[in-house]
């Protein structure tokens, strides 16, 4: 099993993280739930977006199966529930009231975002916990602390990252898309994840697969070790800016300069 707590608490250290990182694994048989320690099952109607904010806010370990109620929108985008060309017809319908101008145009939506292939359950636990080896890891923060462990990845082995938005709905966005393709996924929260789970107006949610957790933090501590680090100080609009640039980078001729 990975040290999972002594990574988080480095990575908590570096970016100054507001809450917990989250573990996120799919289970093909839903009694594997009961070989991790003190899982909750909540006993009532849930979103999927529910879920990491108990777990992030809360240290709290949820599981939910195919048999308990969650949204059948959120069951189809994490596998507990298969998506039919009836039930795209039904969401689609359903979206045009709402985030769409009709039908059609929700039906696009719907061919645009990943799903989590089938199993019989999920769960989800703070990453520090070590419950269990997750398949997708999703951290919290602003767009400074994303930012910086992109910026850890890149430190290591520079590539463009794209990202996506299909608007409502975005855990299909950053961890259905991390977990389809085994590559880092940046979202924005959707409505549902502002109202339900408790996602911050100025937080975004980065997904990585675990195989890139270890190698964004070395990045990040390298980066760290030559002073590009949190909280970022301001230098200011009206002032010279060269002092400071030169603490980072060599020295070059500027604009207007000989």
């Amino acid at each position: 099993m990975t040290d999972w707590k002594s990574i988080t608490r480095e990575m908590e250290m570096l970016l100054r993280l507001r809450t917990y990182p989250v573990a996120y694994k799919r289970l093909d048989d839903a009694a594997e739930l009961d070989a991790i320690p003190k899982v909750r099952r909540l006993n009532r109607f849930k979103l999927f977006c529910q879920l990491p904010g108990l777990v992030r806010n809360r240290g709290w370990t949820v599981g939910v199966t195919v048999e308990e109620g969650m949204s059948p929108r959120c069951s189809r985008i994490h596998g507990l529930a298969r998506s039919t060309e009836e039930s795209k017809a039904q969401e689609s319908a359903q979206l045009s009231t709402t985030w769409f101008a009709s039908p059609e145009e929700a039906m696009r939506q719907q061919a645009d975002y990943p799903r989590v292939p089938p199993g019989e359950a999920i769960v989800l636990a703070p990453l520090a916990a070590g419950k269990f080896e997750p398949d997708v890891v999703l951290i919290y923060g602003n767009p400074a602390q994303l930012m910086m462990l992109l910026c850890g990845l890149q430190k290591i082995k520079y590539e463009r990252f794209e990202f996506f938005f299909i608007g409502e709905g975005a855990c299909a966005d950053s961890l259905a898309q991390c977990y389809t393709t085994g590559r880092p996924s940046l979202a924005i929260p959707c409505f549902g994840e502002r109202r339900f789970g408790e996602v911050l107006d100025d937080e975004m949610v980065l997904a990585l697969p675990p195989s890139l957790v270890e190698t964004a933090l070395e990045g990040s501590r390298r980066l760290s070790k030559v002073g590009l680090r949190l909280p970022i100080p301001f230098h200011g609009a009206e002032f010279d800016p060269e002092p400071a640039l030169a603490l980072a980078y060599p020295p070059e001729p500027q604009h207007g300069k000989p």
